[in-house]
């Protein structure tokens, strides 16, 4: 092992001719960098192949939740299809039938991002003697997951509310 403060890759030529020219039987194979080492430890893979599993399983989990919450607004959107269909033959326009169902979807994502921000800075909280060197919460990482949950969520909501926005008044009104 040498500790340098050159370029390292530059080094490994320069050690392998001084160990040639030390004892010409010795012949040096596979020289690394120790952050090469580091690197392709096994340790160092476990870490990478957890990160990808918790990873996959949190876009598993924000897809789930995408799909539920279109589920619960597009079952409410064929629930009130009647009166949304009274609303548009009273004159609504289609913006303000957009507006009602984006805002009863938003009211459901405002209030899950509340209740998970709450569940997660109680939850760092009680890991934080469990981390060493890390901050258990930070506010940037919080509000750029909630940003991302809100985004996906409104976007799984748009279908339903164009959906809404669509209805034909009399048929709706014909319906039931």
């Amino acid at each position: 092992m040498v500790r340098t403060s050159r370029d390292e890759h530059s080094l490994l030529p320069a050690l392998r001719s001084a160990i040639r020219q030390i004892d010409p039987d010795i012949v040096p194979v596979g020289g690394a960098t120790m952050i090469e080492r580091i690197n392709d430890s096994q340790s160092a893979y476990m870490h990478r192949s957890l990160a990808w599993l918790v990873g996959g399983f949190a876009g598993l989990a924000l897809l789930l939740g995408v799909v539920g919450l279109y589920g619960v607004i597009a079952y409410s959107v064929s629930q009130r299809s009647r009166e949304i269909g009274i609303r548009m033959a009273l004159g609504a326009q289609t913006r303000a039938v957009y507006r009602l169902i984006l805002k009863e979807a938003g009211w459901l994502v405002i209030v899950g991002i509340a209740i998970g921000l709450a569940a997660s800075i109680a939850a760092a909280t009680l890991m934080r003697d469990l981390l060493f060197g890390v901050r258990s919460w930070d506010v940037a990482t919080l509000a750029s997951v909630a940003a991302i949950l809100g985004t996906a969520a409104l976007l799984a909501s748009f279908i339903p509310a164009r959906r809404a926005a669509s209805v034909n008044p009399v048929d709706a009104l014909r319906a039931e």
